[in-house]
């Protein structure tokens, strides 16, 4: 009986630690992952849009991009993504963007979601801010932003 015990006990304790394995390994996917994503969202923003990177945007952006805006609807032409950006740029005030704060989760093998809140910022004054739910598809090594949904825009009261 006492055999059974200790046998019971170190087939409990090769499965706690599999099983601790097994979570650490989840956890420093999940840290990658979303640094990863975190690094998308600033080459996206921070360098393509508050810079005007529209070579750098056009990278990111994919191909059968969808956009859909609470105040605009949608919009499925990376062409228009592009002409957006640079009108934006081509103007007398400079609109920037700042991330607030995100979540980010994995799609199965597909990708992953960013879900969060930004402020926009016309010559560095505080003007709206918005949230946001971006799919990024990871694709031959590569992020791509493939689906964009943008809502709950709100002008700052000043």
């Amino acid at each position: 009986m006492k055999r059974m015990i200790n046998t019971l006990a170190f087939f409990i304790l090769f499965l706690s630690r599999e099983a601790k394995g097994q979570t650490n390994s989840e956890v420093l996917k999940m840290d990658l992952l979303k640094s990863e994503i975190i690094k998308m969202d600033s080459l996206l923003f921070e360098v393509s849009f508050n810079q005007c990177d529209a070579s750098l945007f056009k990278k990111i952006i994919a191909e059968d991009v969808e956009f859909y805006d609470d105040r605009f609807g949608l919009n499925t032409s990376k062409g228009n993504e592009i002409k957006s950006l640079a009108e934006k740029c081509a103007g007398t005030k400079k609109l920037t963007r700042k991330l607030n704060y995100c979540t980010i989760d994995k799609l199965g093998d597909f990708g992953a979601v960013q879900l969060g809140e930004h402020t926009f910022y016309v010559d560095g004054i505080p003007e709206g801010t918005g949230k946001f739910i971006h799919i990024w598809e990871r694709k031959d090594n590569e992020w791509k932003l493939k689906r964009i949904v943008s809502y709950e825009h709100r002008g700052i009261k000043k």
